[in-house]
């Protein structure tokens, strides 16, 4: 395995898991994804996962390089996902 791609396996399989999360629930319920997926539309919590995204690539860029930018994309959209949660 190429050792620059190792730091970037767990939030490929972060990413994938909310991906086939999300299929799943489209399949049971339709409509679902556009419920859950509906914080991008949201100011106040894209203004929260961006700041969020901000500090991680900022205070890991020494530490991981360019991987951590894959790990605050991901922790930002976290966030914002927490900061406006989906309703039933």
């Amino acid at each position: 395995m190429n050792p620059g791609a190792t730091p970037l396996m767990p939030v490929v399989v972060a990413i994938a898991a909310l991906v086939i999360r999300t299929a799943i629930g489209e399949i049971r319920r339709p409509g679902s994804a556009r419920r859950q997926w509906a914080f991008l539309g949201s100011g106040r919590a894209m203004t929260a996962g961006l700041a969020t995204a901000l500090v991680v690539a900022v205070t890991g860029w020494q530490q991981a390089g360019a991987a951590v930018l894959a790990w605050a994309l991901l922790a930002g959209g976290l966030v914002a996902f927490l900061m406006d949660p989906p309703r039933e």
